[in-house]
């Protein structure tokens, strides 16, 4: 991807006009059974280890939205016993990044933590490390390893620690959002399909991330239930910025969103101000399309 030029500052708040209805916040409770077993699922059940005589002790699962805040654990890491997949690929992904630019040590350690296989259909497990999007369902994809990290990157702009409170606009299968919960104390995900919402949560939670919490959606309305957030990342594209997204950006915070229809670029958003944003363009990219409501 090329490098653009910076552009001059621009005040917000940005226009609208593309959104069209409003859609219904309420968090839906009813959850539909799907039809096949999830990725997550599969994968697992492909790689776990064969079983022995030692018996089994059931132990509760944590819920992945919840109302404590616990710190956040590493994630478990299972066997691999395809070479398509195992440990050496995943660092082999890590170091393309690093010459790709991503200087970022602890957004690399976050990408070689989370196991990006287990976010794919078993049928894509050979492409899971190359630098590509993949497709997930209902038109949408799992985004290259290399967008996620610099998005990630931008966001964080060489904080030592982790960031607070991030919010991510898309869950899709989850992949981005286990990477943030890497890197920050406390991730939202907002997801407007339906499918894809119960999708994510099986594949995530067999990883066992306590810090993140997902919810079914309009992403372009946000959660100003929860307040503020320092980070907020897009994983779709809209010709502008939602309002009430910028109006959830604390002060000082930094949004990452990808702007335009045929010709989109990568932006990064600060909020000065209470009334005063500024922007900058960072670079060529592509995504599918931000859109309004829920789906499913």
């Amino acid at each position: 991807m090329s490098q653009g030029q910076d552009p001059p500052k621009k005040r917000f708040p940005l226009t609208l006009d593309f959104v069209t209805g409003v859609a219904d916040r309420k968090r839906s409770t009813a959850a539909p059974r799907l039809n096949s077993l999830q990725t997550a699922t599969r994968n697992a059940a492909q790689n776990a280890p064969q079983p022995t005589n030692t018996p089994q002790v059931n132990t509760p699962r944590p819920s992945l939205v919840s109302s404590t805040q616990p710190k956040p654990s590493p994630i478990p890491q299972r066997p691999v016993n395809s070479p398509l997949v195992s440990d050496a690929v995943r660092k082999a992904m890590i170091q393309r990044l690093a010459q790709q630019g991503i200087k970022d040590t602890k957004v690399l350690a976050a990408m070689e933590t989370v196991p990006r296989h287990m976010f794919i259909e078993p049928g894509l497990a050979s492409q899971a490390y190359i630098d590509a999007s993949l497709p997930i369902g209902y038109h949408q994809t799992i985004s290259q390893p290399y967008i996620v990290a610099r998005m990630i990157e931008v966001l964080r702009d060489g904080i030592e620690g982790k960031m607070s409170r991030v919010l991510e606009i898309g869950t899709g299968c989850g992949y981005q959002a286990a990477v943030l919960a890497q890197v920050a104390d406390q991730v939202y995900s907002i997801e407007r399909i339906r499918p894809l919402h119960e999708q994510a949560r099986n594949n995530l939670r067999s990883l066992l991330i306590p810090n993140l919490r997902l919810h079914y959606g309009d992403g372009m309305l946000g959660l100003p239930q929860i307040g503020s957030f320092d980070g907020i990342i897009l994983a779709a594209a809209g010709m502008e910025v939602p309002q009430a997204l910028l109006d959830q950006m604390a002060i000082g915070g930094r949004l990452a969103a990808p702007v335009g229809n045929r010709h989109q670029e990568l932006r990064l958003i600060r909020r000065i101000r209470r009334n005063e944003w500024t922007t900058e363009t960072l670079e060529r990219c592509h995504f599918v399309p931000l859109r309004p409501g829920t789906f499913g």
